[in-house]
């Protein structure tokens, strides 16, 4: 799956994503298990706005995405920033970068693999990538917040894009479609109209763990939504931390 026209959009449609907090949590969490720990690896970077905050935090980051329009527009922004962000195009199944400290996988990334192999062979990948005590940090949507989707239509609209975005469930366990229709202003006050389709799967929490342990993974704690507290029924956002 690659972000093609949806790429140059993706800010403004992610405008209220939370970054900062993602930001927070790597550092909270690197201070709590990893202390001093400075190379990061962003795995499915996207635009660059996590990598750009944690090098503006003092993190030594690389990012990888599959997109390549994603990655050229990370690349403008953290030349505006006046960062340095090493950028790599790859898929995460065959992660292939200098070693790091600590890797992470946020925003969703991880719940675009579909098949259980793909999973487990990123566990496998950023194990190999990370120094001995390193960090594994990342989210997925709970099977809760995937129930959540099915069925559901969200719109929004401004001046300059608006979007319609459909979400609909496949028969593979945990999995929904979503269809994106966005319409953007150009120059001559004239829309456009770009779809885009995407499928995303996720898995139970012990699912997760037993992969990371079979990776060789110890896992040191598991919450849920930006908190510190264990998932209940409800969570929507499942947050693991994996130390090699």
């Amino acid at each position: 799956m690659t972000y093609e026209s949806f790429a140059y959009w993706y800010d403004a449609l992610m405008s209220d994503a939370p970054y900062d907090e993602w930001k927070d949590f790597v550092e909270q969490k690197v201070r709590q298990y990893c202390a001093g720990a400075k190379r990061v690896l962003d795995i499915g970077c996207g635009t660059g706005e996590l990598a750009v905050r944690l090098a503006k935090a003092g993190f030594t980051v690389t990012g990888v995405d599959l997109s390549e329009n994603m990655l050229a527009v990370a690349q403008e922004k953290a030349e505006r920033e006046h960062v340095n962000v090493a950028l790599f195009q790859q898929n995460m199944t065959e992660l292939d970068v200098p070693p790091v400290d600590i890797a992470v996988i946020f925003c969703d990334s991880l719940n675009y693999l579909l098949t259980e192999s793909d999973v487990v062979q990123t566990f496998r990948r950023v194990y190999t990538t990370l120094q001995e005590g390193g960090l594994l940090l990342f989210d997925v949507h709970s099977v809760y917040k995937m129930e959540l989707f099915q069925g559901s239509t969200f719109a929004d609209s401004d001046e300059s894009i608006s979007y319609i975005w459909q979400c609909d469930p496949l028969e593979t366990p945990h999995t929904v479609a979503h269809e994106l229709t966005f319409f953007v202003q150009t120059e001559n006050g004239m829309y456009e109209r770009y779809d885009e389709s995407h499928v995303q799967r996720t898995f139970t929490q012990q699912q997760y763990e037993q992969w990371l342990a079979d990776a060789g993974f110890t896992v040191l704690e598991v919450c849920a939504d930006f908190t510190d507290s264990a998932p209940c029924a409800t969570s929507e956002r499942l947050f693991f931390v994996a130390k090699k």
